[in-house]
């Protein structure tokens, strides 16, 4: 057994940068407010944030409990909940703007798997084809094989989707 690290293909090698390249280009074309919006929802995301919240909550808690010399500056803690309210409102949007955006980034990946799993589907049904052919020149009965046409035949992505819609819906209806 080898204890060198098998190097990748040339093929994923591109693949990789492919997919690299795209990213990058895709990073490079984001608003100035998307970048904003996606730098402060990783920050508030951290544990430095929480530590430095937790900080100020303290000391504004113990002060303003009179547990310090210090003059009380919000004995309702009124001003600490409005102030913590409106964060949440900014830190809110700021997280629904940065999900919003991966959730972009999670359809295109879906449809790039999407169109591999169609043309992967397409060349097997083409493999499929020319085993079929060698097979038969060679005078090996297939007629065992039950799934063979089946397999044998493209798939049809509108009639793929076409069916999974009415199985959910009959789904649906019988779940009511």
């Amino acid at each position: 057994m080898s204890s060198q690290r098998e190097t990748p293909s040339r093929v994923l090698e591109r693949n990789i940068d492919a997919l690299l390249q795209r990213e990058s280009a895709h990073n490079r074309k984001q608003s100035r407010q998307q970048k904003l919006a996606a730098s402060v929802t990783r920050f508030t995301g951290s544990l430095p944030f929480v530590y430095i919240h937790l900080g100020i909550v303290t000391f504004w808690t113990l002060v303003n409990a009179g547990l310090t010399p210090l003059e009380k500056f919000d004995p309702t803690f009124v001003l600490l909940a409005t102030i913590a309210s409106v964060e949440a409102i900014f830190l809110t949007s700021f997280v629904l703007v940065t999900q919003n955006r991966m959730q972009e980034e999670a359809d295109r990946r879906a449809d790039l798997d999407l169109q591999i799993s169609l043309l992967t589907e397409h060349e097997l049904t083409r493999l499929i084809h020319i085993v079929r052919s060698l097979a038969e020149r060679s005078g090996v009965d297939l007629s065992t094989e039950a799934d063979l046409e089946e397999i044998q035949r493209d798939v049809a992505p509108e009639q793929v989707l076409d069916t999974m819609e009415q199985k959910k819906r009959e789904h649906e209806a019988g779940a009511s």
